[in-house]
């Protein structure tokens, strides 16, 4: 068997492992109010980071390009409360005139 086939296989059988051991955590765990705090702050901290990877990194390397406007401007409208199309295609425009004239 070729080896990314078995990395393949331990890594779908872990998750699973995971996923199955998280339904096996008693309701009354889970209802603790900081524990829900804890809980429903994963996704948002998880998508931040991954934000920033791709923002600000390129392989190794720490990278700020236009790339960095384009969520500067998406941040900034996302506070402005501007609708989620505005704020996608502001940020593409922003990053693609950065890009273009920087």
């Amino acid at each position: 068997m070729n080896s990314s086939w078995l990395v393949v296989i331990v890594t779908s059988a872990a998750a699973f492992a995971l996923k199955f051991v998280g339904h096996l955590i008693p309701e009354s765990v889970l209802a603790k109010p900081r524990i829900e705090r804890i809980t429903n702050m994963i996704p948002i901290v998880l998508l931040s980071a991954l934000i920033a990877m791709q923002t600000l990194t390129e392989k190794t390397k720490l990278v700020i390009d236009h790339r960095l406007a384009g969520l500067s401007f998406a941040i900034v409208a996302v506070i402005a409360k501007l609708p989620f199309p505005l704020v996608v295609i502001g940020a593409m425009a922003t990053s693609a005139i950065v890009y273009r004239f920087g």
